[in-house]
């Protein structure tokens, strides 16, 4: 009978405030360390004891260990970061773990700070700050459009850019505006809802509306910007996917000087008609290798929503994996 090798560490925690905020409410932190890695974890005073098969038990307290650097860094502790961190160190990534606790980006409304969750959105905003045109291209909940619009109130608040441009293609999920009752306005507000919400969080329903009086927010369907030369502006095009070639090179040659552009899309969410072609699929070939202009791919691992929607992606992505080696 083989012997099971068992092995303990202790860590030492600094304040006890801190070792509550490890182990989270009903211990919900180290309950997904304890499974990740298989060990036992028991908090004794400022000691933290993990136990278990001796590579476990070293990836488990790495695990740790990044969490507490995290905590000293004043980050919050969620699912999201905990499952993050774990996958880091599942990976032999800890080293990256230092690098995850970003700059605040702005403060919204409710006075929350708007920070970067993981190492793909790290590099999306320092892209968007070093680029003039960044093309973000990844699955949904990855933080495209809300950290591209974060970014675009924080050049507007420090009068780096007078206005903020938001538009989207008007046509998605097979439907045609003339399905929808009412006059143009009302028929594309439901499109661009995803891009008021955001600002609305941003911003406060009172300066957005302030803003939007004013002219510096434009939220408008992509159509509108044909013919037009955007001056002084941040300006983003989300679900780029389901605009035509034509389209993309019409918006893109539509930048004017001291601007910045952000191109969002999921390559996997394309609506256009059978046998039309993306110009998001189209640009990130036309585009690569270009000064000042940066293309930045999301994966599965940036997903900050549920951690379903990771398990959903992933799914689908297997899918697709298997329908291509058919």
């Amino acid at each position: 009978m083989k012997k099971v090798i068992k092995s303990e560490q202790i860590i030492n925690v600094d304040r006890m405030e801190q070792a509550v905020s490890l182990f989270g409410s009903f211990d919900e932190n180290i309950l997904l360390i304890r499974k990740a890695f298989g060990v036992d974890v028991i908090s004794r005073g400022s000691d933290i004891k993990i136990s278990g098969e001796p590579e476990n038990v070293a990836k488990a307290c790495k695990a740790i260990n990044g969490l507490l650097l995290l905590l000293n860094r004043g980050e919050a502790l969620n699912e999201q970061n905990v499952r993050y961190v774990i996958s880091l160190v599942s990976e032999g990534n800890e080293d990256k773990i230092s690098s995850m606790s970003g700059d605040c980006i702005c403060i919204t409304s409710k006075g929350k700070p708007v920070k970067p969750k993981t190492l793909g959105q790290k590099k999306y905003v320092e892209s968007i700050k070093n680029n003039t045109i960044v093309i973000g291209v990844g699955p949904a909940g990855t933080g495209k459009t809300y950290l591209a619009v974060a970014m675009a109130v924080n050049a507007f608040r420090a009068k780096e850019v007078n206005r903020i441009i938001l538009t989207r293609p008007a046509v998605e999920a097979g439907e045609k505006l003339g399905f929808f009752p009412g006059d143009l306005q009302s028929k594309v507000d439901p499109y661009l809802r995803p891009l008021y919400d955001a600002l609305f969080d941003m911003l406060g329903a009172e300066n957005f509306n302030k803003y939007l009086e004013r002219g510096n927010i434009e939220v408008a369907p992509l159509a509108y910007m044909r013919g037009r030369t955007l001056d002084d502006s941040f300006i983003i095009l989300d679900e780029a996917q389901n605009t035509t070639p034509e389209q993309m090179k019409m918006f893109l040659t539509r930048m004017g000087f001291n601007s910045k552009v952000v191109v969002t899309g999921d390559i996997t969410q394309i609506d256009l008609p059978e046998g039309k072609r993306s110009g998001l699929v189209e640009v990130t070939k036309i585009l690569k290798n270009m000064e000042q202009i940066e293309i930045v791919k999301f994966t599965g691992k940036d997903v900050v929503r549920h951690k379903l929607v990771q398990d959903i992606i992933r799914a689908y992505e297997k899918y697709e994996e298997a329908k291509k080696r058919k």
